[in-house]
């Protein structure tokens, strides 16, 4: 199977907002309504990304602002009473290196329920931020690009001279032709379907 062209480096949104770790909670509250975000890494030094800040870190202040919390709320309620980002922000941070495939950022969002990844460098300096919605760029590539895309890393010339092609509409890629080794169908269908901004795959095979 081709190996994905696409990686986080591609997708992101290299100017990322960030702040201090002495940054105060409003002005987190005030960046993250500006900038339409919902979570700002927190950086020092040089850049080096030492937590995050989300909104569901913010919202413990309102969570906990009632009385008679019970014994296994203590540590969560802590936050509540937080008023700089070092003591608000979840750490380490959850990132993601830019050459990750879209599949792996897309797997860190998922196990670890987060919706944007601060991107960092082999050192831990801020890069940039993918978001949920950056990884879904690749689902606008043109259907014309898609189709060459599988004929060149997925078919390629051998089995363009044997008579397989595809068509690619509004995303799903059907291949049609003659196909001998019917073993190779799962092999095929999962290659073509490897290839960014393949919604879905259907295979229409007739015998050699």
């Amino acid at each position: 199977m081709p190996a994905s062209r696409y990686t986080v480096s591609d997708v992101m949104t290299h100017t990322a907002i960030a702040i201090g770790r002495d940054a105060p909670y409003k002005e987190i509250v005030a960046l993250m309504d500006q900038w339409k975000v919902s979570a700002l890494p927190v950086l020092e030094g040089e850049g080096r990304v030492i937590g995050v800040v989300s909104e569901a870190d913010l919202l413990q202040k309102e969570e906990f602002r009632t009385e008679g919390l019970r014994p296994d709320e203590f540590a969560a309620a802590s936050k509540a009473g937080a008023v700089r980002a070092g003591e608000l922000m979840s750490s380490p941070a959850v990132t993601v290196h830019p050459d990750a495939t879209l599949a792996e950022a897309a797997r860190i969002m998922a196990t670890r329920k987060v919706k944007r990844l601060p991107v960092v460098s082999g050192v831990g300096t801020l890069e940039g931020v993918v978001s949920r919605s950056d990884l879904l760029k690749v689902f606008l590539r043109a259907d014309a690009e898609i189709e060459e895309d599988v004929r060149r890393s997925v078919l390629g010339e051998q089995a363009a001279a044997a008579g397989l092609d595809v068509e690619v509409t509004d995303g799903v890629a059907t291949v049609r032709g003659p196909l001998a080794d019917r073993s190779l169908v799962p092999l095929l269908a999962r290659a073509v379907g490897a290839v960014e901004g393949v919604v879905d795959v259907r295979m229409d095979l007739g015998a050699p």
